[in-house]
């Protein structure tokens, strides 16, 4: 039976049928439905860990005691589990074992361009790269029979394109693999040093042979022609469009890569390129096997996402007919109007970046829906690096001004003109990785003020239940973590639960924790207003004779608020969402829900 899936519920559909045991995951664009696929569907264990390093452990034990067991996670989240997987390289597995990383060339949803295909490459771990929806079911479901017979971890590397498009696939249904027995194996397993010298030895020997299997992954269109083409992935449909009359070498496993077919392939043409997104990856290996006439980033640039129009102007220098034509009537890209993302109407983390920025604090954020704080109108996040980082930056900023402090004198102002520095993080993104974060600040006697924005879900990925909502990813009540007891456990005695839409009390308790000589904890609380419980009935309205035209309520920047062409603020039923956040801000009472009688309450 043929389904039209994307990438990612291909990739799902394939380790189903694969029989796959335990998948653990942590949620994040553009990976994120392969998990929750695999939540829907049944014999099979699923969870959101806490972080991908978590994910990574689980998986890993699933496998070495003899299940098929997957972890799923973006390119940025391969980071956090490097630990683990550069080791279970070394360890190998029982049950086979697959890693699905989505890199996202382009950075529609990150904040970096990463490349994993070199993660493969230092860690020794077999790669695959499927170019579609039913190659992601194929690959995934051979995956685990090369990770079982190589005793090996195996990446299935996807991008977004991939991923988030939608094809025909042939499903089938689940096979029903037994666990293996477990056997203890101290050598195997245990990786001390003297144990894994000797499994080091088996890596390397592994690379060696499967660089032969790499070979049965390749697939050759039109032979014989004069333009050669190597190239793998989404890149692949790309090529075959701009392309029709190249011979085509297509790599399906990218590590290690394919000797013998590389150098029979450009035996077999006279002009050779490789087209591939990011990094000369394949281009650098083709070049090590002395063949060194080939090209690839003389044409393609390693910024981003390619495409059929790119990759036609780099090499050929033209334009499609389409392309041409829009130019031609003047409707040129960059002249669209921009969509910059904003916070929704009624979102929690309003109130907070709002207070922040009227205070004119320093801040480092973090990743989540509130990194959008950075933005107009708030402009208040001064540095976001990745997850969890928001709490750690805080805690050098303050030591570093210590020091300066200590050395100029303490007369002197070293303080930049800042009035003082918060970490902000979310509820999710804090069990992530900022616990520890907070730990180093009451360990090693710091005084930074931590607002976690506890919105109740993980909101950016698209709803993802987390450990301190009580729910699992299917649902199924547990035990949630309780974030001031959490902060209390490691040293913080100042813990305060706060309503960021309460600007008086939310701005004094602000005031007066970064003041305090110690490390302090605000939990701003307000769930999400996109969850289903939500509900703040109908939308608020503005009086247009009462309106003064001040502008205040343009300040919070809700995109349900609109300036009319006579200069009165408006709002948008469609979008408000009757927070009644906005009411706060007019000093003249203009704004409000309308009572029976007719005025604004």
């Amino acid at each position: 039976m043929k389904e039209l899936l994307l990438g990612n519920e291909a990739v799902a559909r394939g380790a189903w049928e694969a029989g796959v045991h335990v998948v653990s995951s942590y949620p994040g664009t553009p990976s994120t439905e392969i998990t929750e696929t695999l939540a829907k569907l049944s014999s099979v264990y699923c969870e959101w860990s806490p972080n991908e390093k978590v994910s990574a452990e689980v998986a890993i034990g699933a496998a070495i005691g003899g299940g098929r067991a997957m972890c799923c996670m973006k390119h940025v989240g391969l980071n956090v589990a490097a630990d683990p997987l550069f080791t279970a390289s070394y360890a190998g597995v029982n049950g086979g074992l697959v890693f699905a990383v989505a890199d996202d060339p382009g950075l529609f949803s990150s904040q970096n361009d990463q490349d994993s295909r070199f993660y493969a490459l230092s860690a020794h771990v077999p790669m695959l790269e499927p170019s579609d929806s039913a190659e992601c079911h194929e690959f995934a479901k051979k995956a685990f029979e090369l990770s079982e017979k190589y005793d090996t971890p195996v990446i299935l590397r996807l991008t977004t394109r991939v991923s988030h498009s939608r094809s025909p696939v042939e499903v089938g249904e689940r096979t029903v693999v037994p666990k293996k027995p477990y056997k203890k194996d101290i050598q195997k397993y245990v990786m001390m040093p003297g144990m894994a010298k000797k499994r080091q030895a088996i890596v390397k020997e592994r690379d060696r042979v499967m660089t032969g299997e790499a070979d049965a992954w390749v697939k050759l269109d039109n032979p014989g022609r004069k333009l050669g083409v190597i190239t793998s992935g989404i890149c692949y449909q790309y090529v075959r469009e701009v392309f029709p009359d190249a011979s085509v070498l297509k790599l399906g496993m990218i590590y290690p890569l394919p000797e013998r077919s590389i150098k029979e392939f450009a035996a077999s043409v006279e002009e050779l390129i490789v087209v591939e997104e990011l990094e000369p990856y394949i281009e650098n290996y083709v070049r090590q096997l002395g063949i060194a006439y080939v090209e690839g980033k003389k044409y393609f640039t390693p910024l981003g996402e390619l495409g059929t129009e790119k990759i036609r102007q780099s090499y050929y220098g033209t334009k499609t007919p389409a392309a041409e034509l829009s130019e031609s009537s003047g409707l040129k890209p960059e002249d669209a109007p921009m969509r910059p993302p904003t916070m929704c109407p009624g979102c929690p983390h309003r109130g907070v970046f709002y207070t922040l920025s009227q205070l004119k604090l320093r801040v480092t954020g973090d990743i989540g829906c509130y990194t959008l704080g950075a933005a107009a109108p708030y402009k208040a996040m001064d540095a976001c690096i990745c997850m969890g980082a928001s709490i750690g930056m805080s805690h050098g900023m303050e030591k570093a001004e210590g020091v300066a402090r200590a050395e100029a004198g303490e007369g002197d102002n070293v303080s930049d003109g800042i009035r003082g520095t918060v970490a902000v993080i979310g509820d999710s993104t804090f069990i992530h990785s900022g616990i520890t974060g907070l730990v180093n600040i009451v360990y090693n006697k710091g005084a930074s003020t931590v607002i976690i924005l506890d919105n109740s879900i993980t909101g950016m990925t698209g709803h993802q239940q987390n450990p301190t909502t009580g729910k699992t990813i299917r649902m199924e009540d547990t035990y949630p973590v309780d974030l001031t007891l959490l902060c209390k456990a490691v040293g913080v005695n100042r813990v305060r639960v706060e309503d960021p839409f309460d600007l008086k009390k939310f701005k004094a308790a602000v005031l007066e924790e970064i003041d305090a000589k110690e490390p302090s904890v605000i939990i701003a609380r307000r769930p999400c207003v996109l969850l289903k419980g939500v509900n703040y009935g109908k939308p608020v309205e503005i009086d247009g004779d009462k309106c003064r035209k001040c502008g205040a309520c343009m300040r919070l920047g809700c995109p349900a608020i609109l300036k009319t062409e006579d200069g009165r603020m408006k709002i948008d039923r469609s979008l408000c969402t009757g927070c009644e956040f906005c009411v706060q801000m007019c000093a003249f009472g203009a704004i409000g829900k309308k009572t029976e009688g007719g005025d604004n309450k």
